[in-house]
């Protein structure tokens, strides 16, 4: 009797793809929402475009910058975090031994098949804290490039997103137009970049797509209200 191949299909969302849908959202929405508002206010369209620009390079150095911290948070966390338990293995075995066997135990093993596994760890002691890092605090060891890697990939994604919006001032001479093609533009981006985040995901795509549009042209509509307001 044929049988139909058992294929798992799970997403793990990688540390890169992350940082794209971090610093891209962002980049898609934050500018918009600027452009929209400077518009609001009646000004003109080389105003927009510097004033643009200006906002994508400093949220692409924040963003990145932001991106690194965490990076090298997780980094030193840690470590901090190994070498203590370095020091408790040392310090105190046997209450390190107890808790190695009290993970095994929520697996269901008995104590005589506790004995021989846990006595196996003790004499490795850095594959005793490997297990202890993964399965008592729930930590991988962090990639040790991982910090610059996620700056320079969000900060490029944050760029990439903020020029959408943009675009339309830069090339198009007329205010009024820029701002319809640039509103129809980012919210066309805003729903891709949901649409495919939810494939990825695991999400309904379709779901995906309306929220980004809604976040990004909530905010627009907001920034563009209040410039019109203020400005008269």
């Amino acid at each position: 009797m044929p049988t139909t191949p058992h294929i798992e299909r799970h997403f793990t969302a990688t540390d890169t793809v992350r940082d794209i849908v971090i610093g891209m959202s962002d980049g898609l929405t934050v500018p918009f929402a600027l452009a929209a508002g400077i518009s609001g206010a009646g000004a003109a369209t080389n105003i927009v475009v510097t004033a643009g620009l200006a906002e994508i390079a400093a949220g692409s150095i924040a963003m990145g910058l932001g991106g690194y911290l965490a990076a090298r948070t997780d980094d030193e966390h840690y470590a901090t975090e190994r070498q203590r338990e370095m020091d408790e293995t040392e310090q105190f075995p046997e209450k390190e031994k107890e808790e190695v066997a009290e993970i095994f135990r929520e697996y269901g093993l008995t104590e005589t098949e506790l004995k021989p596994v846990v006595t196996a760890f003790s004499k490795d002691r850095k594959r005793w804290v490997d297990f202890m890092m993964r399965f008592e605090l729930g930590l991988d060891a962090p990639d040790p490039k991982r910090a610059s890697q996620s700056a320079l990939t969000i900060a490029l994604s944050y760029i990439g997103g903020g020029l959408i919006p943009l675009a339309p001032y830069i090339l198009l001479s007329s205010l009024n137009m820029a701002l319809w093609v640039s509103v129809g533009v980012t919210l066309l981006a805003l729903f891709l970049f949901g649409f495919f985040k939810g494939q990825f995901t695991g999400l309904s795509p379709l779901r995906g797509g309306s929220q980004t549009v809604l976040v990004g042209g909530l905010a627009a509509t907001v920034a563009f209200a209040l410039a019109r307001l203020i400005g008269g």
